[in-house]
């Protein structure tokens, strides 16, 4: 059986991340000095994953250059998937490059999960594919207060209970691409497969923040420098230079 490998979409232009995607993947945008997308695969790699499909596009050329014999022990090999795919685009033209069950993956989201939990979720459901899912937090503060107006306290972006949103971290089955509907992933490929049934959840409510804007780049290097990294909480200090050459 080949191993698992992970498909890691990095190939968008990342127009919320300007001036920096200006000249970089939105993928390289640093935590304390490493790409982010370095952080989120050695979360896999910590984890015994360590074979990665990088569906490249927008700026290839410095993933190319930049994953060219720099992680020993890792298997990264990147796809040219096209500069103006969508998503579900870039992971169907990963399809030759894959395995019977793969992992896949934003290439800017960072969480603490379990992925040998994920994998067992997903071949316990029996579907073609299973999401994570988070519990939506909001992005403002709420004011707790009675009946008389009097202020209770305040609550600083709290979880919103009993909805969840999308948070990535997939599992496919290679059966799925038999069933591939549309070229983005989001609004085609998934609500497709959740139409024939075969879709399904892992829950995960630990720590998981992506970074869509600078504003998320800015909180993530806060969070880095108080030294407890909740991405790495679970896998120890080793988790900071493993892979590097």
């Amino acid at each position: 059986m080949d191993p698992i490998k992970v498909v890691i979409l990095c190939g968008g232009k990342g127009t919320r991340s300007y001036p920096y995607t200006s000249y970089f993947p939105k993928v390289m945008m640093p935590i304390n000095g490493t790409p982010v997308i370095v952080h989120l695969m050695r979360i896999y790699a910590l984890q015994g994953y360590t074979k990665f499909v990088l569906a490249a596009g927008y700026r290839k050329e410095i993933l190319f250059d930049y994953f060219n014999g720099r992680y020993q022990g890792w298997d990264v090999e990147v796809v040219d998937t096209g500069a103006e795919s969508d998503t579900g685009e870039r992971i169907r033209r990963c399809r030759d490059h894959v395995g019977d069950t793969f992992f896949a993956t934003y290439g800017d989201g960072l969480g603490n999960l379990n992925l040998d939990h994920l994998l067992a979720q997903h071949r316990k459901g029996g579907g073609l594919a299973t999401l994570t899912v988070v519990p939506l937090r909001s992005q403002y503060g709420l004011v707790v207060f009675d009946q008389e107006g009097q202020v209770n306290r305040f609550e600083e972006k709290p979880l919103i209970q009993d909805y969840w949103i999308n948070a990535g971290f997939f599992v496919f089955q290679k059966e799925a691409y038999d069933h591939w509907e549309g070229t983005n992933l989001e609004n085609h490929v998934l609500p497709g497969l959740s139409a024939k049934n075969r879709l399904y959840t892992y829950k995960h409510v630990g720590f998981w923040k992506s970074m869509d804007t600078s504003k998320d780049q800015q909180e993530l290097e806060q969070i880095y420098e108080v030294g407890d990294v909740p991405w790495m909480r679970h896998f120890g200090q080793a988790v900071k230079t493993a892979g590097e050459a």
